[in-house]
């Protein structure tokens, strides 16, 4: 079902996990993508997979919270396919600490990448909005538009060690809500999503004492949980398992279709029956 032919879509942090299962989701109901990573490589690989789908995307690759990025990505999609129709603020990390111990450069790095890059990015993305929408209204056509940002149980309930990382993805919600009362007279369906325990490298198990790392611009963040905290972690879901990354994509891609053309403000959430308000 090609729902989403003639769209097209931006996707932050698509070059792995979520982000790449979101971007691979949408290519395969029809949209082009733009898909975004710090690195080209992977970026690359995901556009490949992308064509060999049947659709097409192209790369616009940086650190989300660069001053220049959101105008860069939204020139990159308009000169690339000439439109804009779903964007999707995925990209993030996580750097923990309880609040006594965390830096300052820690709780800088968690708002800019998961609170201020998505700012950055909606505001650039309006001027468009704003005269497609208008050019739309002139034509009496109606054509809807969607913004997913990607928020977590953490900034619905808090987490231990998570000060920085709650506080953005609370701040996150708080956004969506706003922008969906601002932008809804352009036709514009703003929601969010939070994740619970979802499979990805930053929630991989460890071995005891095994430490991971990877590498965000110089800084190498560790990723990984114990083994037994995973098992903790899944025995409080009720479907008893975490999540995978396609499960997570399938609940942007409800908010991306047409089906869900009244629905904004919202925030729901992907966690196999744990989470709430």
């Amino acid at each position: 079902m090609n729902n989403l032919e003639g769209k097209v879509a931006i996707v932050t942090g698509s070059g792995r996990g979520i982000g790449r299962a979101v971007a691979l989701k949408l290519a395969r109901h029809g949209a082009k993508v733009v898909v975004n990573d710090l690195d080209m490589a992977p970026a690359e690989e995901v556009i490949a997979e992308i064509r060999a789908l049947g659709s097409d995307a192209v790369a616009c690759c940086g650190n989300v919270a660069a001053a220049d990025f959101g105008e860069r990505c939204v020139k990159t999609a308009l000169d690339a396919f000439g439109r804009i129709d779903i964007i999707v603020n995925n990209a993030g990390f996580t750097w923990d600490n309880v609040i006594q111990k965390m830096s300052d450069e820690q709780w800088d790095a968690i708002i800019d990448c998961h609170l201020k890059a998505p700012f950055l990015l909606l505001r650039a993305a309006f001027p468009y909005l704003r005269e497609a929408a208008k050019a739309e209204a002139e034509a009496g056509q109606e054509v809807f538009r969607k913004v997913i940002n990607i928020s977590s149980i953490a900034g619905t309930q808090g987490n231990v060690g998570q000060a920085n990382y709650s506080s953005a993805k609370a701040g996150l919600i708080g956004l969506t809500k706003t922008l969906a009362k601002e932008w809804g007279r352009l036709k514009v369906n703003v929601n969010c999503v939070a994740f619970a325990a979802i499979e990805t490298r930053l929630t991989q198990a460890v071995a005891p004492g095994e430490v991971k790392t990877v590498s965000v611009e110089g800084r190498e963040i560790r990723v990984g949980v114990p083994a037994d905290k995973v098992a903790a972690a899944a025995a409080q879901i009720p479907m008893g398992r975490l999540g995978t990354i396609e499960e997570a994509a399938g609940s942007v891609y409800m908010f991306c279709i047409p089906e869900s053309n009244y629905v904004s403000g919202q925030t729901i959430i992907c966690g196999g029956g744990r989470g709430g308000f």
